[in-house]
């Protein structure tokens, strides 16, 4: 209940106003002063306007800032999550996107509390905790008169409000003392309710999230409007991206399920790739990948990649998802059991995907699946120069349609780093014309970090493949020819050259041992008495701490 819906009749003794019976957010931000004591003896009106001076009514406050200026006037307002005439989409997005605004707030004036506690500013953590009171109550009872607080809920939210009130209620208590025996005991005891509360908001929370994904969920699996299926799913793909924990619930709750389910039907084929980018977004978590092979998700993935008859976007979305599922970041291994099994037409699927590719997203979405199959089975990499990979891969990277940023090339060069372990790898690479060493020297085109990074990581793994494939002499004659010594001289001495990167150093100091090891003639003798014949780490130490003259 607002402050202004509120009864304005008398209470307590002499008639006179009570800052607790008033307002739930309101309280009294400084201590009790003799001019104050004597403020209690006038007017009860006179006290209570007073005493609006030093109060805020959250609730009122959220109400006033959430109305929108110069807007239509139909328009609903940020915190008023349904209405007449709304549509149950827009209904459920609401409420979703409201959920998570106030979670954000309460979840900040919990942490403020925490942070006051520890400092004991007592007045400040009486007044964090109204406030998160009052921010508590709104959003239990809006979302309430929303939906309909479900039966599983009501005992959370129970107990949640009243874990809020004794939090108000006991720090309220240490604002009138300056016993420090007394406030050192309530400080351990509002630590403990303070954590009660935030388990208890954040599980209250989390089943309100629920909740509302269940009937998005329903949208998915039981409507046949394309349009409504559309909209559910894409309020799906926006929850995934508010983090890793909103992912965990909407995979627990089925989405992956259904989704896929939508990918086996014809008659949806036009939302095939929506749904599979949502699959790989909920995938991230462990949770997701296992709901995944609980329904033969990487069949239908196989299957959708290896239809030519397949919109690009939708076997893209789906080499999205193997990239995902096969990322070596993911610390369960299971899911690979049956990954293993399409093997074969998934890797075959994935390099015609990045041959055909009309564009550099698909190319890059494909390539990430490849890279990453290729670290956990050997087989993938046999398969891969089976199909004649290295030269559809390199020759991509003379397409600047397909490969136009530094991110896909880390991928094709991942790629061959991986393939440069089998020793067939040597003569594919060879008949590529020096393309390795035009990944060698990559370099970035603007300033942007991680446009900084992808290339550090494609100068590294050029040069790990180069001194891998070097163990074959005509791999290493090649390399010399084509003026690979002067490049890898360049990155060790320049660190600008290497965007100061140690990894980059590394990897070029040992390809340009493995390169004098077969030819010491291609090498000059200073940078062999600096580079080559030291110890590896004091040609690190070296070369790491050299600056460039600008002389």
């Amino acid at each position: 209940m607002h402050l202004l819906s509120r009864p304005l009749s008398p209470q307590g003794r002499g008639g006179r106003w009570s800052l607790s019976q008033l307002s739930l957010g309101g309280r009294q931000d400084t201590p009790w002063t003799g001019r104050q004591m004597h403020a209690i003896q006038v007017d009860s009106v006179q006290r209570w306007m007073e005493d609006l001076r030093h109060m805020t009514e959250v609730e009122c406050m959220c109400v006033l800032q959430s109305k929108p200026i110069g807007v239509d006037e139909d328009s609903p307002g940020e915190l008023i999550v349904s209405g007449a005439g709304a549509t149950g989409d827009h209904v459920t997005r609401d409420n979703l996107q409201t959920l998570l605004k106030r979670a954000l707030v309460v979840s900040t004036e919990l942490g403020k509390m925490f942070q006051r506690l520890e400092r004991g500013r007592w007045q400040r953590v009486h007044g964090t905790a109204v406030r998160a009171n009052c921010h508590v109550r709104s959003l239990v009872h809006e979302y309430s008169a929303a939906r309909g607080t479900p039966a599983h809920m009501q005992k959370y939210e129970t107990a949640l409000l009243e874990k809020c009130m004794e939090l108000t209620v006991i720090t309220e208590r240490c604002l009138h003392t300056d016993d420090e025996y007394f406030l050192k005991s309530m400080k351990e005891a509002i630590h403990e309710i303070l954590t009660d509360v935030s388990d208890s908001f954040s599980q209250m929370i989390d089943m309100a999230l629920a909740n509302e994904i269940q009937i998005l969920i329903k949208q998915v699996e039981e409507s046949d409007d394309v349009f409504i299926i559309e909209n559910a799913i894409s309020n799906l793909l926006s929850l995934t991206q508010d983090g890793p924990q909103l992912c965990s619930i909407i995979a627990k709750e089925g989405a992956v399920v259904a989704l896929l389910k939508i990918c086996r039907q014809d008659c949806f084929s036009s939302l095939y790739a929506h749904a599979l980018r949502t699959v790989a977004s909920i995938c991230c978590v462990e949770e997701g990948i296992t709901q995944l092979e609980k329904v033969d998700g990487v069949l239908c993935l196989a299957d959708i990649l290896t239809d030519e008859a397949c919109a690009e976007a939708a076997r893209a979305e789906a080499a999205a998802v193997v990239a995902q599922i096969t990322s070596p970041h993911h610390t369960s291994t299971q899911h690979l059991a049956s990954f293993l099994e399409s093997m074969q037409d998934i890797v075959t699927a994935l390099i015609k995907l990045c041959e055909s590719a009309s564009c550099g997203e698909v190319f890059l979405l494909a390539s990430a699946a490849l890279a990453n199959i290729t670290f956990f089975d050997s087989m993938a990499c046999e398969i891969l120069l089976q199909l004649n990979a290295v030269h559809i891969l390199l020759q991509a990277c003379r397409d600047r349609q397909r490969v136009d940023t530094p991110y896909s090339k880390d991928q094709v060069v991942t790629i061959l780093a991986n393939l440069s372990v089998l020793e067939q790898s040597a003569s594919e690479v060879l008949q590529e014309n020096g393309m390795l060493l035009l990944l060698l020297g990559e370099k970035p085109s603007s300033s942007n970090p991680s446009e900084g990074a992808a290339c550090e990581r494609v100068q590294q793994k050029a040069a790990v493949t180069l001194a891998r494939l070097s163990r074959d002499p005509d791999v290493a004659q090649a390399a010399i020819q084509l003026q690979a010594v002067p490049r890898l001289i360049e990155l060790c001495r320049s660190p600008a050259e290497r965007n100061n990167s140690d990894s980059v150093l590394v990897a070029c100091l040992a390809a340009l041992r493995r390169l004098a090891a077969g030819c010491p003639d291609s090498i000059a003798p200073s940078d062999h008495q600096q580079l080559i014949k030291p110890r590896l780490v004091d040609s690190f130490l070296l070369c790491s701490n050299m600056e460039e003259s600008f002389v």
